[in-house]
């Protein structure tokens, strides 16, 4: 989840860091113990077994870096007018927010709204609207009415002509602005000076609790107000969501505001983050027609408590990505609707379901963290579409690990040998962690766990893995930037005890990025992949940290051998 708001800063892989591993975690008892066990000394890379791959064998290089930035996520379109149809303004509620409503027609691929000599105040209601607290809705404008007192473009969300959430800019004033109404009463959340000409797009856009308006004049989406809803409107309530429908609309003292189109629909993402390989229940990569499939957390308008979660094809051959599902979560004892993400999605044949596990930073304050899980059966497609899944907490054991800790996250579940093992991070406190195994008995379920080990000599390691290579399973993970020196932007790997045995050798692009390893089995080979992120935010003087990244895909020479064998 990477996350040390710290400026990123790649480091140089250094010599391995001291072992500390299942053997000293169970042997040790208290701080010190753990200080003392943490002196060992160093780790040497193993050697790989005979005719076999190890991690250590891979030689990682960046071959493709690519930003996706979307307002909107194009599969996630709710709402898609170029009016051409004459008439097509009867599908919207016509609403008059403040006095009387204008004249609004249609035709042409052009929305005219006004027309006469007096003022209006214009809002059309759409029918369409989300399941989730995380919307967009973005109208090009075609002309201003000229008026000098009042000439607005608007859009948002509205329950009625009474109460509506709203961005809008008026070209008479100059002004960027985001409003709340509820009830009649209208609070400004936030205004900004703004030049800006037709034609250009107006965008709202709500994660969560935070709101933004954006304005495209041609190079790309840029935020100009920030604002929180804090206690006024929480539209995460499933009640609100059902009553909050996608709007826009013109308000001015005279004349006619042209629009030429809207769309609105679930908001997409300012960057992406924390790449996980979507996994059959073994491991074997869940690969269809050349396209890998990987959930990301969906950076949203600020801190992690804005992101969400979706799932994502990878085409092997040209990395190009594609967004197909919306996840989003409803936790036990608690009805509203989250993004909660970092998480792996496992397809288990065996048992007719998927199991998702994700990390509960969707509605984060600074104070805990934990994973929760649910299972689906497997005849749901969680691979597209919008979901809304209700989940509980993953119980994680942690033995005689430090009793401060004050959450897990970065949940990693494979079944292997007859037993289930999950990777995890142990947090200290915010922000100390270090990565931990927990494992079933053999034939046991993966909620039934008990502790292997961990290594808490560690302090800001995180973005847990589990991945063969050569037929044997390892635990990868991330040095952060508040690491030792010595250690600082690696990539540590364990074996199955929790023993450190060395580092990858990749590049380490931002603080603490995930090293997801992905085996391509191609034609008796095995093509390796690593796909992570960097930490490059948008526009962090305004949204602040959180905003990252680019996606970042690196390659390995291929391996004679397939590491998993080809499956549907």
């Amino acid at each position: 989840m990477t996350p040390s708001p710290a400026t990123p800063t790649p480091a140089t892989p250094t010599a391995p860091p001291p072992a500390l591993g299942r053997r000293a975690v169970l042997g040790a008892t208290g701080l010190g113990g753990l200080a003392v066990l943490a002196a060992g000394p160093d780790v040497a890379a193993a050697a790989p077994a005979r005719g076999r791959v190890s991690p250590f064998d891979l030689d990682f290089e960046v071959v493709h870096r690519r930003r996706r930035l979307d307002l909107l996520a194009d599969r996630f379109v709710t709402l898609r007018d170029s009016f051409t149809a004459a008439g097509s303004a009867s599908e919207y509620a016509v609403l008059a927010p403040r006095g009387t409503a204008g004249a609004v027609r249609s035709g042409g691929g052009e929305l005219r709204i006004g027309g006469g000599a007096g003022a209006h105040s214009t809002l059309l209601r759409s029918r369409s609207r989300q399941d989730a607290p995380y919307a967009a809705v973005l109208v090009d404008v075609a002309s201003f009415s000229g008026d000098g007192t009042r000439d607005r473009v608007l859009a948002g969300l509205a329950k009625g002509a009474q109460d509506h959430l709203l961005a809008w800019y008026d070209r008479a004033t100059g002004t960027v602005g985001i409003d709340l109404t509820l009830d009649g009463t209208t609070e400004t959340l936030g205004t900004v000076e703004a030049d800006l000409a037709a034609p250009f797009e107006l965008g709202f856009a709500l994660t969560s609790t935070t709101v933004v308006a954006f304005a495209d004049t041609g190079s790309g989406p840029d935020p100009l107000v920030k604002a929180t809803l804090d206690e006024r409107l929480d539209l995460r309530e499933p009640a609100a969501l059902r009553t909050w429908h996608n709007s826009f609309g013109a308000e001015s003292g005279s004349g006619t505001v042209v629009l030429d189109r809207v769309r609105a629909g679930y908001f997409g993402q300012l960057g992406l983050r924390d790449p996980h390989l979507v996994t059959h229940a073994d491991g074997t990569p869940y690969i269809d027609r050349g396209k890998a499939y990987l959930t990301f957390t969906q950076a949203g308008l600020g801190f992690f408590e804005t992101a969400h979660w979706g799932v994502w094809t990878l085409d092997l051959e040209t990395y190009r990505l594609e967004q197909v599902a919306n996840l989003f979560f409803q936790r036990d004892g608690n009805d509203v609707v989250l993004g909660d993400h970092a998480g792996h999605l496992v397809r288990d044949e065996a048992n007719r379901r998927w199991i998702v596990t994700t990390s509960t930073w969707g509605d984060f304050a600074n104070d805990s963290v934990e994973i929760d899980y649910t299972t689906v059966r497997s005849s749901v497609d969680v691979l597209s579409g919008v979901h809304v899944l209700r989940t509980r907490q993953l119980r994680l054991p942690t033995g005689d690990l430090p009793s401060a800790a004050v959450g897990q996250w970065d949940p990693h579940v494979v079944r292997i040998g007859g037993r289930w093992y999950v990777g995890f991070v142990n947090a200290r406190r915010f922000f100390d962690f270090y990565p931990a195994l927990a494992r079933s008995p053999r034939g046991g379920d993966f909620t039934e766990l008990s502790l292997v080990g961990a290594d808490p000599s560690k302090v800001e390691t995180e973005g847990t893995v589990l991945q063969r290579f050569g037929g044997r399973w390892y635990v990868l993970a991330s040095n952060g930037d508040a690491s030792p020196a010595e250690i600082r932007g690696q990539y540590p790997v364990y074996d199955l005890e929790m023993d450190q045995l060395g580092v990858l050798d990749a590049p380490h692009p931002t603080n603490i990025p995930w090293p997801m390893v992905i085996p391509v089995a191609e034609r008796g080979r095995t093509r390796w992949l690593l796909v992570t992120f960097n930490g490059t935010q948008y526009d962090e003087p305004l949204l602040g940290y959180g905003t990252h990244g680019d996606v970042v895909v690196m390659e390995a020479q291929r391996t004679t051998g397939v590491e998993f064998p080809g499956r549907r």
